[in-house]
């Protein structure tokens, strides 16, 4: 929609009538997934330097020393691509020890933001560094094919994992065996978590299969706790509460690039989209905003939902919402279950671009 429009009850002004995600229907190539596995555009000027520990909370700045000495370590062959070579020369011996760090704590303490720091001081070119999300190695391997990922990644110095969940034992055999196949290439890990590596999948699966692939992973990485308060809640105020359908429709109208969408047809249209393309959906979306708020449904649509707030978190997109607050979405079922994680983060992520949108409603 790109004419100018008026909104109901105005005088006729040059306003543009906002988008709908509902409308969009992206599609991804598969070469866009991998040159998109960079750190989000939420913390592309983030180092370590620009991370503040909490001085209550001694293992954060332990965990910048730790990490500042593990990427001025990472460096040998992958540096000039010469990893991508190796069947011309003997194949290293595997690592002794394991190759990757491991980052665990609670919501908000900064992990992300230390592994996207990592991630820009390791010496390397950016073609040779790769930054994802679970869902997005995952998707990625989708994409290319199992073999092919191995060879993508395989020349890279250095792969770094944020938010690593499992969610199924399909999908633990699936990465254990591409981390177990990068870490033999020579590749370093770094992952984001809030649960210990030998704790993953705890109070979801517990076929004996699901339990050893864990343990296979843990083997794979150093765990480095980092204690905290959630910074979005340290000296902020409250989130906002909701507002109605007209503040929201009339902010939609008068934000340039923003989306207006009924909250019941954005969960509809989320099914028919697959999570890979949710960066997409998003593409050049000033805010969005959302009427009806209602508690999500189930449990395969929170779970979209959850993706779609992360995609939206990662681009810094403010979202003005009527109807139920944030912290309402999630069932007590759903938030005492195994997926609990997740649904804290999403809340937690929305409420603060719920605090970045309180500047589009006229005061």
């Amino acid at each position: 929609m790109s004419s100018s429009t008026a909104f109901p009850g105005q005088s006729p002004l040059a306003e543009t009538a906002p988008l709908s995600l509902c409308a969009r229907e992206p599609h991804v190539p598969a070469d866009r997934l991998v040159a998109e596995m960079v750190p989000p555009p939420r913390f592309d000027s983030v180092r370590f330097d620009t991370y503040v520990p909490d001085p209550n909370q001694p293992s954060q700045s332990e965990a910048v020393t730790v990490l500042a000495g593990f990427a001025a370590g990472l460096g040998g062959a992958h540096a000039t691509g010469a990893g991508r070579r190796r069947w011309f020369s003997k194949k290293p011996a595997a690592p002794a020890g394991p190759r990757g760090v491991y980052l665990d704590g609670g919501y908000g303490v900064g992990k992300t933001h230390l592994l996207a720091s990592l991630w820009h001081a390791t010496p390397a070119e950016p073609s040779l560094k790769a930054f994802g999300t679970f869902v997005e190695l995952t998707n990625l391997v989708g994409a290319l094919g199992f073999q092919q990922t191995v060879r993508t990644l395989g020349g890279h110095r250095l792969l770094c994992i944020d938010e690593f969940e499992l969610d199924d034992p399909g999908d633990t055999v699936l990465v254990s065996s591409l981390l177990s196949r990068l870490v033999e290439a020579g590749v370093a890990l770094a992952a984001t978590s809030n649960t210990l590596p030998g704790k993953l999948g705890e109070g979801r699966f517990a076929a004996v299969d699901f339990l050893r692939e864990i343990q296979g992973l843990s083997a794979h990485f150093h765990p480095l706790r980092i204690d905290g308060e959630d910074y979005r809640h340290r000296g902020l105020p409250e989130a906002p509460p909701p507002y109605d359908d007209e503040q929201v429709t009339r902010a939609a109208y008068a934000t340039p690039g923003a989306s207006l969408d009924d909250f019941p047809g954005l969960l509809d249209h989320l099914a028919r989209v697959h999570p890979s393309r949710y960066g997409a959906l998003t593409d050049d979306i000033g805010a969005v905003c959302l009427t009806g708020v209602t508690a999500v449904p189930d449990q395969s649509t929170a779970l979209r939902l959850v993706v779609l707030a992360d995609r939206l978190y990662d681009r810094e997109v403010p979202v003005l919402a009527s109807g139920l607050p944030f912290d309402k979405l999630f069932s007590d079922e759903m938030l005492n279950g195994g997926y609990r994680k997740k649904y804290f983060r999403a809340i937690s992520r929305l409420t603060a671009l719920a605090r970045d949108a309180k500047g589009l409603v006229a005061q």
